[in-house]
């Protein structure tokens, strides 16, 4: 073995070299021994080969370019890498691959340490934020969405329920001069699994045991069989994550369609409960904003905004771990494929584009404003100003308007 095959199997040996189709891999070696790439140059083009494959764009032996020297060609590469990364995305041609058919997942009891409540998992002085409490009534799910951070944190293929949830949730202590903000939504989805291992009844004794708890269930699903067929106690607000068609048919894999989720807050509505509406993320593609208008107009067109409590923006925002893990799987996905820039020690949309598409779904829902609570998700707070036309100056006086806006639409006193 010859020093520079030594030094090129020691480049790939925790990459995603052997993840590579075998004629990306081939082409990958004859270049690397030709032209002696460094061991972060190397690294640099698996990853590139990695995302085109995933992105289902041309391969890496399309748009290598041809050059003497190493320093042009590499820097050529970038270039090219970088033009299609940053192109809106088109899922015209797009393909899938390897997604899954049905849920498979193993369900697993036990009984965990600690309760699971605190603060969102991404709170950030660095970003607006409500400073919603979370409860990890279950920790993974069961659908696969694309972008998801969830993967990173869970065994995605097992549901864990906390056997010792019900009476950890009975004995929790709250104050009850003061209004809390409780999702259920963050570690997993808070209504796929239904009534499973109890966990429904649970909340429901505990929201009628705490009227001054607002406790939110955040889905994608269209499993509202329980909530249909029992009293839902007035603070719970049922709210659904949306897309467009095309984002939950090429990325929200599993879950249910943006018809079925809507249909399915319609049947909570018609029975009294409070419902919310999240888009997040919002994706750029090849002509979004026409279809999330779409979307934005069925809502308007199918509810009252009496019936209505909140509805978010947010968008995609990724961590180098998140990245990591997807790179790592065997699917096409174009969610990474976006100009990263920094956000707050995460990565994002440049602002320009968040500008146009939280103005632009903030205006659409005009003949809302008055009577439902519009706010951004993790953003930092001189985005509100360009795109809603006003900033709260602290996450506290957010939360505050936060808060009193749903005590209000529920029917209760703001409890400072």
């Amino acid at each position: 073995m010859n020093s520079y095959e030594q030094k090129f199997n020691t480049a790939i040996a925790n990459t995603f070299f052997q993840k590579l189709p075998l004629n990306d891999q081939n082409f990958i070696k004859e270049q690397a021994f030709e032209y002696k790439f460094s061991h972060q140059e190397l690294q640099q083009i698996i990853n590139i080969a990695r995302d085109l494959e995933m992105w289902d764009e041309p391969r890496i032996a399309e748009i290598f370019p041809s050059h003497p020297q190493k320093k042009v060609l590499f820097k050529k590469l970038r270039t090219t890498y970088e033009s299609i990364r940053n192109t809106p995305n088109s899922y015209a041609n797009f393909t899938l691959k390897n997604i899954p058919k049905e849920q498979k997942y193993t369900f697993k009891t036990e009984t965990k340490e600690g309760f699971g409540l605190g603060l969102c998992p991404v709170a950030s002085e660095k970003t607006r934020c409500c400073n919603l409490l979370t409860l990890d009534a279950v920790e993974s799910c069961g659908f696969d969405c694309s972008y998801c951070s969830i993967q990173s944190f869970y065994n995605q293929n097992t549901i864990t329920f906390d056997t010792s949830f019900k009476d950890k949730l009975l004995n929790l202590n709250l104050d009850v001069n003061k209004t809390y903000h409780i999702g259920t939504g963050q570690a997993s989805d808070s209504l796929m699994f239904g009534n499973r291992e109890g966990i429904l009844d649970a909340l429901f004794d505990f929201a009628r045991k705490y009227p001054n708890v607002i406790l939110e269930f955040k889905t994608k699903s269209d499993n509202i069989k329980y909530l249909l067929e029992n009293d839902v106690p007035s603070n719970i607000l049922c709210t659904w994550s949306l897309n467009t068609p095309t984002i939950v048919e090429n990325e929200e894999h599993l879950t249910a369609s943006l018809d079925k989720r809507i249909n399915a807050a319609r049947k909570l509505a018609d029975k009294g409960v409070k419902v919310g509406f999240h888009f997040h993320p919002i994706v750029e593609y090849a002509g979004y904003l026409d279809e999330y208008q779409t979307v934005y107009e069925k809502l308007i067109l199918k509810f009252d905004p009496s019936e209505v409590a909140l509805v978010s923006f947010g968008t995609l925002t990724f961590i180098k771990p998140v990245i990591k893990q997807l790179r790592s799987r065997e699917f096409r996905s174009k969610i990474t494929q976006i100009p990263h820039e920094d956000a707050s020690g995460k990565t994002s949309y440049p602002e320009s584009t968040k500008i146009e598409m939280f103005k632009h779904a903030y205006e659409s829902f005009k003949p809302w404003h008055k009577d439902v609570f519009f706010y951004l998700c993790m953003e930092p707070h001189e985005l509100w100003s360009k795109t809603f036309g006003y900033q709260y100056a602290t996450n506290n006086d957010f939360e505050h308007a936060m808060l009193g806006a749903y005590a209000k639409k529920i029917g209760q006193n703001y409890l400072i």
